[in-house]
């Protein structure tokens, strides 16, 4: 649906933004320390999102809730073991967004617990609060479910193939192009949206329930 009205924009983009540099950012990080030069001679060591942009998986991102960032440009011929440190590479990403999520919802609880105790009429700061960093975890799971689907060239494909023979596995890489078309394709007509959805509403109430018992804790 992209029946966004300005609010919804002025929200989503800042926190799309954060979702896929940290993605992007965490990629780039594990494949320079596995030895690889790569992502630091591109400029994809930065917390700066223009460096991590793909137009049409941002615009997809900020008005279906999954796309992808520009992919980060990695030698696997620098790794010690090539599958092991691409699937290490590959599942940075979706868990700095499992992180980012569960810090930002961390920090709403914070947030109403200190209110609680401290400031118990302040229910309109709280609820904006909720607002922002339930979206904001709710963009990083959703990206974080959408890479994970093992199809290539999405994260969960990298990892799949840690644990296919190698034939298979190099057979699927060479199909890569191709499939970002069809995913694209798939993205626009609402295919992931079920399995988007009921990914991200799997995670959330694992983390709301942590978070559940380290409010009753502190309250």
């Amino acid at each position: 649906m992209l029946g966004f009205n300005l609010l919804d924009i002025l929200i989503n983009v800042p926190i799309t933004l954060i979702a896929l540099t940290g993605h992007e950012l965490a990629h780039a990080w594990v494949s320079t320390k596995l030895g690889d030069p790569t992502p630091r001679l591109n400029g994809r060591l930065t917390l700066n999102p223009l460096a991590h942009l793909d137009l049409v998986g941002t615009l997809l991102m900020i008005f279906t809730g999954f796309g992808w960032a520009k992919p980060v440009m990695v030698d696997p011929r620098y790794y010690k073991n090539q599958k092991r440190g691409m699937a290490l590479t590959a599942a940075a990403g979706p868990l700095a967004n499992l992180v980012m999520a569960f810090l930002s919802l961390l920090i709403y609880s914070v947030i109403f617990v200190i209110s609680q105790k401290f400031a118990p009429g302040m229910t309109g700061a709280v609820s904006a609060a909720g607002t922002i960093f339930g979206a904001l975890a709710v963009r990083n799971l959703c990206f974080m479910v959408f890479n994970i689907i093992p199809i290539p060239p999405l994260d969960g494909s990298k990892v799949l193939g840690l644990f296919l023979p190698d034939r298979t596995y190099y057979a699927m890489l060479r199909y890569e192009r191709y499939s970002m078309i069809l995913i694209a394709v798939l993205s626009l007509t609402g295919f992931f949206s079920g399995i988007i959805g009921t990914g991200v509403n799997a995670f959330m109430n694992g983390i709301m329930r942590l978070l559940n018992v380290f409010v009753g804790l502190v309250l």
